[in-house]
């Protein structure tokens, strides 16, 4: 049986992507094309509201954050404002994007571990609702961009929480060694906290944390919800300041694979929110306000890519190689991570998947990979290809290495196409030339 996730289906042996055929949308559109589900996206929003409201003591208890940096475009930017969402940027790049979409400054969180200058100003100048400290350096720019400009802004503390969850080495992000966030162990984070208090500019308003992407296991984010309530603790006692708002980032784990059985966004919630709970009574601490920073879980399923079967090696006793129009430059993430994907045949979804292939990219690098070993139908060139789950870091993290042009976006919404990021052209991988 076939593994498809929400919006997709089958007709007539064909696949069809929220009620559009995708053999339909690859002639219509080209190839490679990222397809993008808003219905699934929008669904996705609505129940991590759901669940905030249910778990954390009803609606204005919490906030869900998009994690930004999985899909940033101005309409993605559009549809976490219609849904009532807030949004986490990383760069000035992301934040210029959000702002050209009329996306609320208030409900911006501006992170990152190296914030420039001038990052730091265009987040202070726009009133960003929460700049995310990361380090003393950023600290103390802030602290001196403030004070020249006459600004007061309202931060965040990214801390590390000490918690290492089990995933690839490259994306864990709470565990002691990491180039993320202020140190508990050793005192970093309580010097910090102390010299904040001295800077009337700067109001810290939230402690937040993130201990890595794609996680299935709800306990690690369990214990890093009780660790940092632990350090509120401390914190009032040491210093006598309340932190009244706690933000346990993202990382929620999506299907890639009929393998994978990722915990629904309520199982996170229930517990993490009975942690929370459980420790606010035993410190006699006001249950904070808690804010959740999905990403990959909100846009990840939503994402088909399209491609076009080229040429065909078949090496005997050895393997099969089957090259597609697009690869590592438009999803880089098996040649970063060894990612499981599921891959489809489009126009052969009905046929047995009997055929084992490797699925090579074109770019000239022998690690340009989008799959190996995949049970797909015995495939020959013009045939459409379709890698599911991949609206999170495609798009995102794709490049014009061998001046490839990007991939075009395209919208579904009720069983229509339309078209939100144009496909590059050649002039495009020029205009920046002298």
């Amino acid at each position: 049986m076939v593994f498809l996730t929400e919006g997709l289906s089958v007709n007539k042996g064909h696949l069809k992507i929220n009620g559009c055929d995708a053999v339909d949308l690859a002639h219509e559109f080209g190839t490679p094309l990222y397809v993008m589900n808003e219905n699934a996206i929008r669904n996705r929003c609505v129940e991590y509201k759901k669940s905030i409201e249910d778990y954390c003591g009803g609606s204005g208890k919490g906030k869900i954050i998009y994690a930004s940096k999985a899909f940033s475009c101005l309409e993605i930017y559009r549809i976490m404002r219609d849904e009532g969402l807030g949004i986490d940027v990383v760069s000035e790049g992301e934040l210029y994007t959000a702002l050209k979409a009329n996306f609320p400054a208030r409900d911006i969180h501006f992170h990152g571990n190296n914030k420039t200058f001038n990052e730091l100003f265009m987040a202070v100048k726009n009133n960003v609702g929460r700049i995310v400290l990361d380090n003393f350096c950023e600290l103390k720019m802030l602290e001196k961009i403030c004070s020249e400009y006459g600004k007061k802004i309202d931060i965040a503390m990214r801390i590390k929480p000490g918690v290492s969850a089990h995933t690839h080495e490259f994306i864990r992000t709470g565990q002691i060694d990491s180039k993320f966030g202020f140190a508990i162990e050793t005192g970093e984070a309580m010097r910090a906290i102390k010299y904040i208090g001295q800077i009337d500019q700067i109001n810290l308003k939230e402690l937040h944390c993130h201990i890595g992407s794609q996680i299935f296991d709800v306990e690690p984010f369990v214990l890093a919800a009780q660790v940092m309530m632990d350090f509120i603790s401390s914190i009032r006692s040491e210093i006598g300041i309340t932190i009244k708002e706690l933000n346990l980032g993202g990382g929620f784990g999506i299907a890639y694979t009929k393998n994978d059985n990722p915990p629904s966004c309520e199982d996170y919630m229930k517990f993490i929110s009975k942690a929370i709970r459980e420790k606010a009574r035993d410190f006699n601490l006001p249950m904070p306000y808690l804010y959740l920073e999905p990403g990959r879980s909100i846009v990840g399923e939503a994402g088909v890519t399209l491609y076009t079967v080229g040429a065909i090696k078949e090496i005997p006793n050895i393997r099969t190689w089957v090259s597609i129009d697009g690869g590592m430059c438009d999803n880089p993430r098996y040649a970063l991570y060894r990612s499981d994907y599921t891959a489809l045949i489009a126009n052969k979804v009905e046929k047995d998947n009997d055929f084992k292939v490797t699925i090579a990219g074109k770019c000239c690098e022998s690690g340009d990979l989008i799959q190996e070993n995949a049970w797909i139908p015995k495939p020959k060139p013009g045939d459409i290809m379709a890698i599911i789950s991949t609206g999170a870091y495609n798009y995102s993290m794709a490049s014009n290495y061998n001046r490839i042009p990007k991939p075009a976006v395209v919208m579904l919404k009720d069983g229509k196409a339309r078209l939100i990021v144009k496909r590059q052209t050649l002039d495009d991988l020029l205009k920046n030339d002298l």
